[in-house]
């Protein structure tokens, strides 16, 4: 978004224009993805990419399934600038589920311990095999998919409920969801990290590694929901609650964030730097061999100094203008992480790069599709909520 949209006139109608633009840019990118993907020779660099591209997208809903979650335990005026891109960013759970399944018919191109072949030269991976085989894997993949959409499923018809009655009882009832939920979806995100990203490398571990991803996928969940509320912020009514100091604590908890990933990655080098095993050594030297330094040297500056000091700026946080320039930033470099986390581990990466573009196309352009829609769809404050009504009475507002 390059302006900010300050009438519901201009929301319907870039809305629209998005929306149709995003369904055919992932339309012809999933093509031109598939298209790599049946070509034999090419198969094996456009798989990671489209498990970097596919990890990166799921990563904001899942994200933001647990900061709805989050805000419906401790409230705050915050939680409402993005509620509504929260939900919407759930919306896309069961097409995202179906968007799994290139991963899975290929599985033995893309992960070691689902070849035969690969496990018959291994002891390790013989070790192994009773947690990494391709049945287990699958109906572990499954689960987290039912988890997932059955909690942002219970979420939404409490709020569709919520919004039809004054009646405090749907927005209690979600409230007492998300606790468990919470839970869950932490335990869900630990061995999904551990299923899909971590086992492209089965013969390295990482205790931190589950906690890490998670992390990463809150914090690019809340700098997307901070990019269009910025954007958002002179829309009534939903202008009357996105005020400077709603944009202070999101930049408060985006400097949280931030500071809180940058400690679990740098936990995560210090442990395997003190241990000094042989086994887990490699991991590390294949992302600062040749170029990957560079992209080490990247992320530590763009991805936790730069925006930790920007953040650190009282200004920056309450305005919209500047915070939702940070954010965007944020969740470019978290691209960048996943891009560093994942195609080290296979040759071929310039072509895995180039493949990229048509897989984040491709699984972008089609999330993007279903998230104007449902953010489209329904009114961009949540109504008759009572936890809204206490934000605003403890903040003098009124609406």
């Amino acid at each position: 978004m390059t302006s900010a949209i300050h009438t519901e006139a201009d929301l319907v109608e870039r809305t629209e224009k998005l929306r149709r633009t995003s369904l055919t840019v992932g339309v012809v990118g999933l093509g031109l993805w598939l298209l790599l993907a049946l070509i034999p020779g090419s198969r094996a660099a456009a798989l990671p990419a489209y498990l970097v591209a596919y990890v990166f997208v799921l990563g904001i809903s899942v994200g933001s399934l647990g900061f709805l979650m989050l805000h419906l335990l401790v409230g705050g005026r915050w939680g409402f600038l993005i509620r509504r891109p929260l939900e919407a960013a759930t919306a896309p759970f069961p097409v995202m589920a179906a968007l799994f399944l290139p991963l899975a018919l290929f599985s033995g191109t893309l992960y070691e311990w689902a070849n035969p072949e690969a496990v018959k030269g291994s002891i390790v991976l013989q070790n192994k095999a009773g947690y990494l085989n391709l049945p287990f894997w699958l109906g572990r993949s499954v689960l987290y998919f039912i988890v997932w959409t059955a909690l942002a499923y219970l979420f939404r018809r409490g709020t569709l409920a919520q919004d039809a009655t004054e009646d405090p009882a749907p927005t209690a009832r979600n409230q007492g969801i998300a606790g468990p939920g919470l839970v869950v979806t932490f335990l869900a995100v630990t061995f999904a990290a551990i299923d899909w990203m971590m086992s492209v490398e089965p013969e390295w571990y990482s205790s931190i590694y589950g906690v890490m991803i998670m992390i990463g996928w809150a914090l690019s969940a809340l700098a997307a929901g901070v990019v269009v509320a910025s954007q958002l912020a002179h829309v009534p009514p939903f202008s009357l609650v996105a005020d400077k100091g709603g944009f202070h604590d999101l930049g408060n908890l985006l400097l949280a964030f931030t500071m809180l990933w940058a400690y679990m990655e740098f936990s995560q080098y210090l442990i395997i730097w003190m241990g000094n095993l042989t086994e887990e050594i490699p991991w590390y030297i294949k992302r600062s061999a040749g170029g990957w330094r560079w992209v080490c040297g990247a992320l530590m500056i763009f991805h936790f100094f730069v925006p930790f000091f920007c953040l650190l700026i009282r200004e920056n946080k309450r305005e919209s203008s500047r915070l939702w320039l940070v954010a965007a930033a944020l969740l470019v470099m978290h691209l960048v992480n996943d891009v560093w986390l994942i195609v080290p581990a296979f040759p071929a990466q310039g072509l895995q790069l180039l493949a990229l573009a048509p897989a984040l196309a491709g699984v972008g352009g089609i999330w993007l599709t279903l998230f104007l829609r449902d953010l489209s769809s329904r009114s961009l404050v949540p109504r008759h909520d009572p936890m809204l009504a206490e934000a605003l009475a403890h903040h003098g507002g009124g609406y």
